[in-house]
């Protein structure tokens, strides 16, 4: 009798895997393994042959997680996992203490680190907390893979006790969704969202929460209103501070000019329309907004941070900038008065993501380390990078 492979992805919300992995779920399927999902959520998530609702919750506080660890442990112990891929922080600290009984007996457990939450200039809040929790669990892993190289080397150079460690380049971007248009489409796409052809329009897609830190761009927005009357600030995303932001529009006499979209379907096509992407948070792994925005051959300005400085090179693709609403706005006047400029460094964006971070690169890089880790294949010799 035809017994299947098993993997189970875990992570915090199911929402994560409809916006990352429904690509890698669907290889698994393409391979004829069983593939089953542990999250919070009720998410319609394709390619899941079974799938638990889990009542993760991301603060590590939460006594819920306590009971998440339990159905977590009960679901590993009732299935024979050949693989089990665990993502977030409260994902990964779960998943890989549920299992570690199952490792014994040839599980294997992979952990995708998407930004560690201590890096260069965290807190040491952060240092104290998950610092000593993730080089634990490390032992616990048999490949730990960083998807961006300051994490990929503070892994290795801090001796975390992971099989193998791994770095690969995100997620993937899907460059036939993204990609740039002609000035008469975005035109047109305009029209339709009633702006104006000469409108220079901003977009940053991202929760409204502290590390979003979406108040500088509107702090920036609000010192640039003189220096470009026609500028629109669009905001897409939901959170516990949107309602604080709005506030602070008002109060900057710009609100009418600020557009707080909520969650969208469309960010491709607000994408397209845009001259360009902004950025302001404070703490990133490898941000997949940026990388959508680049696609679309956008040029970014953003805070300097671990993530953003993975992809964007200052004067080639966009700037990097301080924690500052003036050195944001410096930056944002100067692309809106040099279109020629605009149009060189969106496609040095369009360049990068095509030459490491497009869907069909990562997930070859993905894939060969799944290869190591299915029984019955060969064992794929994989550098990293």
């Amino acid at each position: 009798m035809f017994v299947a492979n098993k993997i189970l992805f875990c992570a915090t919300v199911d929402y994560h895997f409809r916006v990352f992995h429904i690509p890698y779920l669907k290889w698994f399927k393409s391979r004829g393994w069983e593939v089953h999902m542990a999250a919070a959520g009720n998410e319609s998530i394709p390619f899941v042959d079974q799938r638990f609702n889990i009542p993760i919750d991301r603060s590590p506080f939460r006594r819920q997680n306590l009971n998440a660890y339990k159905e977590l442990k009960k679901i590993i112990e009732q299935n024979h996992y050949d693989i089990i891929h665990c993502h977030t922080p409260m994902g990964g600290v779960l998943s890989r203490l549920a299992a570690i009984n199952k490792r014994i007996n040839d599980t294997k457990m992979l952990y995708t680190a998407h930004g560690f939450h201590f890096c260069k200039g965290s807190s040491w809040k952060n240092w104290l907390l998950y610092y000593p929790i993730e080089k634990w669990l490390s032992r616990y892993t048999d490949c730990l893979i960083t998807i961006n190289e300051e994490d990929y080397h503070l892994a290795v150079n801090r001796h975390f006790k992971a099989k193998q460690i791994a770095h690969v380049h995100g997620m993937g971007v899907n460059t036939d969704t993204f990609f740039p248009v002609t000035e008469f489409t975005k035109s047109v796409l305009r029209a339709n969202y009633q702006f104006d052809h000469d409108h220079f329009i901003m977009f940053y897609a991202a929760e409204f929460n502290r590390n979003k830190n979406q108040k500088i761009l509107i702090a920036a927005f609000a010192a640039l209103q003189e220096k470009i009357p026609k500028a629109k600030l669009l905001l897409a995303g939901e959170g516990p501070l949107m309602n604080e932001c709005k506030r602070m529009a008002k109060k900057h006499g710009i609100r009418s000019s600020v557009f707080f979209l909520g969650y969208r379907k469309d960010i491709d096509t607000l994408l397209k329309m845009s001259d360009i992407a902004v950025a302001s948070s404070l703490r990133e792994g490898l941000p997949v907004n940026i990388l959508e925005a680049m696609a679309c051959g956008l040029p970014i300005v953003a805070v300097d941070n671990r993530g953003h400085r993975e992809l964007i090179v200052n004067g080639q693709n966009g700037w990097l900038v301080k924690n500052d609403p003036e050195a944001m706005a410096d930056k944002m006047v100067f692309l809106s008065r040099d279109k020629i400029l605009r149009k060189e460094m969106g496609k040095a964006s369009r360049k990068i993501v095509m030459s490491k971070y497009s869907l069909e690169k990562t997930l070859e890089e993905q894939i060969e380390i799944y290869k190591r880790f299915m029984g019955g294949i060969e064992e794929v010799q994989w550098a990293v990078q």
